[in-house]
């Protein structure tokens, strides 16, 4: 396994209606590096935005699929999920704002 470093975990955010509904619920889905761990999304999470406390994280792995074009026969990209919650306290993500 490489050294993944805090910075490299967090790829970008999902944004979906799914994931935009649950930040009532201070729920936050990121899409991740394929090798992070969840201790590592939990601290790249809390270093990257101010004020963030996190208190669990749920992860999936997203694995590739078949696609074809006439004969030749691929695969698409492998992904990995996060989705984060945040404690009660802590204060919300400001990437967010304003979606």
């Amino acid at each position: 396994m490489a050294d993944i470093k805090y910075y490299d975990v967090i790829l970008r955010p999902v944004i979906s209606e799914k994931s935009m509904n649950q930040m009532a619920e201070k729920k936050y889905t990121f899409l991740v590096h394929v090798d992070a761990n969840k201790a590592q999304i939990k601290e790249a999470v809390e270093k990257m935005f101010e004020g963030c406390k996190v208190a669990k994280v749920n992860t999936m792995n997203n694995h590739p699929k078949t696609r074809r074009r006439g004969r030749i026969v691929g695969k698409t990209a492998e992904s990995k999920k996060a989705i984060v919650q945040l404690t009660a306290d802590s204060k919300d993500i400001e990437i967010f704002e304003g979606l």
